[in-house]
């Protein structure tokens, strides 16, 4: 709710504007079943009137965050071409409304778990979804995607079918690191470098820099007796960070919270002070580009 994200971003941080990612919160009860989450997206609008209210500050630096300026929704696009009509509502509601995800993390095995939407397998090369997305490029709506390492190149495929649409991978393509991917981390990373390489050839997908200290990454942080620094996190890391950076530019990557579930490893506080420690001897114009501008071009915060 806005009062405890409020709490994890007054930290000292100068946070201006967040984007909302869809989780599967506050549905409709009634009506068509397609039509569900539309309620997040409500619940989102809400939550941002509440803030240019003005009543709600960052209480440590005493400025007004305007939260959900930018909304990423759900709409399951396996719906086909019906897609349009329910991608059309979300957009009634609000002009917030910047696109969706449809989770496509599928893993075999069963210590993985499953995400929240239980995307089957192959969910990127299904007919009925990419007859749904292609409904997202006309209405100038994004995609995020939010898969597992395995599957990345399947995401190139789909990047490649969909020149047109922009493509914003999460939580750098989902790396596990337990059930039987634990112990495995240097054999992995490797092929991970070069799966995303490839992605990032396609100059439609951009990245998000965050999402990588939940459970299923294995760092087990959420398990220390301690919580890390942030020159603890930056060290453990960098690899990852300093490759997509590398793969994409600075002008196609923008950093990412993942709050409130990172929040399982680390403070909001202590993970920005990690990701202003990885770039600290960046220039100020990639500075810009990782902490705001990107964002604010790929969300289309300014429209």
């Amino acid at each position: 709710m806005l009062e405890d994200f409020l709490g994890d971003i007054s930290s000292g941080h100068k946070v201006v504007s967040t984007v909302y990612a869809e989780c599967g919160s506050m549905y409709r009860t009634r009506g068509l079943e397609a039509l569900r989450s539309l309620g997040e997206t409500e619940f989102v609008l809400g939550v941002a009137a509440m803030c240019d209210s003005g009543t709600y500050v960052n209480t440590h630096s005493n400025l007004v965050t305007r939260v959900g300026i930018g909304t990423v929704g759900y709409v399951d696009l396996t719906a086909g071409s019906a897609v349009g009509d329910i991608l059309d509502a979300h957009l009634a509601i609000t002009t917030r409304f910047k696109g969706i995800r449809h989770v496509s993390a599928w893993d075999a095995s069963p210590e993985i778990r499953k995400s929240h939407t239980r995307p089957p397998e192959l969910l990127l090369s299904d007919k009925k979804f990419r007859e749904g997305f292609a409904e997202l490029a006309p209405r100038g709506l994004s995609f995020d995607a939010w898969l597992y390492h395995p599957q990345i190149l399947e995401l190139v495929d789909l990047a490649q079918c969909f020149p047109e649409t922009c493509i914003i991978i999460d939580h750098f393509g989902g790396p596990i690191g337990i059930g039987p991917y634990k112990g495995r981390r240097a054999e992995i990373l490797a092929q991970w470098k070069l799966d995303i390489a490839e992605l990032a050839k396609n100059k439609n997908v951009v990245a998000k820099l965050g999402g990588l200290l939940m459970p299923i990454n294995g760092f087990g942080l959420h398990k220390a007796e301690l919580p890390p620094t942030s020159d603890a996190l930056a060290n453990l890391t960098r690899d990852y960070y300093l490759h997509m950076i590398d793969c994409f530019g600075p002008e196609r990557c923008m950093f990412e919270s993942n709050f409130p579930v990172d929040r399982v490893s680390c403070s909001y506080t202590v993970l920005w002070n990690s990701f202003k420690k990885l770039v600290a001897d960046f220039s100020e114009s990639d500075k810009n580009d990782l902490f705001h501008d990107t964002a604010n071009r790929i969300y289309r915060l300014d429209q």
